[in-house]
């Protein structure tokens, strides 16, 4: 979390880029919800990447599976562990919202309604990276295999499916790959909407993950 706060600090304020506010000059956070979700490709695998590659390397998997624990009550419960630890990453840019509030001419003249769907959008971007990060620890021998793995498919759901249909090599399916990434469905988010399809394609995403992550725990029992 220290970590996550000083990079977007840095970024934000201090170093001279396209995400500096101050440079921009305007009073918003649009920066800030371009730059989070990068940030969350590595921060996320990172805090995932334990949940179930070291209990498999460290011997303690077995000893879960002899308690009175379903193996989907366990990744649920340590789905919502990453995903709340992810969404506290976030609380410290409430300096950032209440600074740029003050800085305003005049004071206040921000996007508040964009603002807090962006961060809507946000707190749903965690849970499906998170649901990504699990299935990436369920997959993997070790934590190292396990990040790598985590970040890569992060990457992939992001940017990468997008980066592809950007290309537009499949014509009218360019359309349906576009909307099967994260980016596509954070995006509205950002733009103030908070509409249904995007909230119940990220809770497809989580669900799906969760299913596949309980599968392939069970098949190590």
């Amino acid at each position: 979390m220290a970590a996550f706060s000083l990079i977007t600090t840095l970024f934000l304020f201090f170093f001279e880029n396209d995400s500096n506010i101050f440079d921009i000059g305007m009073a918003s956070l649009q920066s800030y919800f371009v730059l989070v979700p990068w940030l969350l490709m590595f921060i996320i695998p990172a805090l995932s990447m334990k949940t179930f590659a070291e209990e498999q390397q460290t011997g303690t998997l077995n000893w879960l599976f002899s308690q009175p624990l379903k193996v989907s009550d366990l990744i649920f419960g340590k789905f919502l562990s990453v995903w709340i630890v992810g969404i506290l990453c976030l609380i410290p840019s409430i300096i950032y919202l209440y600074t740029i509030y003050v800085l305003g001419v005049p004071a206040g003249n921000i996007d508040l309604g964009m603002t807090f769907g962006s961060y809507f959008g946000l707190i749903m971007l965690i849970a499906a990276l998170s649901g990504v990060g699990i299935l990436a620890s369920s997959l993997s021998q070790n934590q190292i295999m396990a990040y790598l793995l985590g970040v890569f498919m992060c990457f992939i759901m992001y940017f990468g499916i997008e980066q592809l249909a950007s290309y537009k090599l499949l014509g009218g399916a360019d359309f349906i790959l576009q909307n099967i990434g994260f980016y596509q469905h954070f995006l509205g988010f950002t733009r103030g909407l908070i509409d249904f399809k995007d909230v119940a394609y990220f809770i497809l995403i989580i669900g799906v993950t969760l299913v596949l992550s309980n599968h392939f725990i069970n098949k190590k029992k």
